[in-house]
């Protein structure tokens, strides 16, 4: 299967950090957290192709789990509110330190982008569910300010 097949098969739309999404569960259970009611989880496929190869520089406040599901690897830079600088690979060569998931906690920045090949295709829990106004995309002047260390390093994984 290709790009274009997956992305027809699983009815993903272009997503605005990257890739593409679709959303495929939200539990009918709520809570109140300190950003509005929240359903207790949801979840999306995420596919990133090699002409949407990069899921933009974010922070979210939900813990996400990223579960590799097919394709080429797909590399994630995880910047922890500590100043701690990560990177894991999720792929299906766990004998080269690859993993099939990860957990990034609410709170961090995160960006993945497809190292090679055609596509990478994840699937990620979200819990609480995930809401738009509860993700803030990097820019250039907060990343800089905050994290001038790192910022060489992160600046091309920032949406323009």
């Amino acid at each position: 299967m290709n790009k274009n097949q997956l992305i027809q098969q699983l009815r993903l739309e272009a997503h605005i950090e990257g890739g593409y999404f679709r959303r495929t569960y939200q539990s009918k259970q709520s809570l109140s957290t300190p950003t509005g009611d929240r359903k207790l989880l949801s979840s999306i496929f995420y596919l990133l192709t090699d002409n949407r190869p990069m899921g933009h520089l974010h922070k979210n406040h939900a813990d996400i789990i990223h579960y590799f599901h097919c394709g080429s690897a797909i590399r994630y830079t995880i910047l922890h509110p500590n100043g701690q600088l990560e990177t894991i690979i999720l792929g299906h060569n766990l004998e080269q330190g690859q993993q099939l998931q990860l957990l990034v906690k609410g709170g961090c920045w995160k960006a993945s982008e497809l190292i090679e090949g055609e596509y990478g295709l994840i699937s990620e829990a979200v819990c609480p569910e995930f809401h738009y106004e509860d993700r803030q995309l990097a820019d250039l002047a907060t990343i800089k300010a905050q994290f001038p260390q790192y910022f060489p390093q992160l600046q091309h994984l920032i949406l323009l």
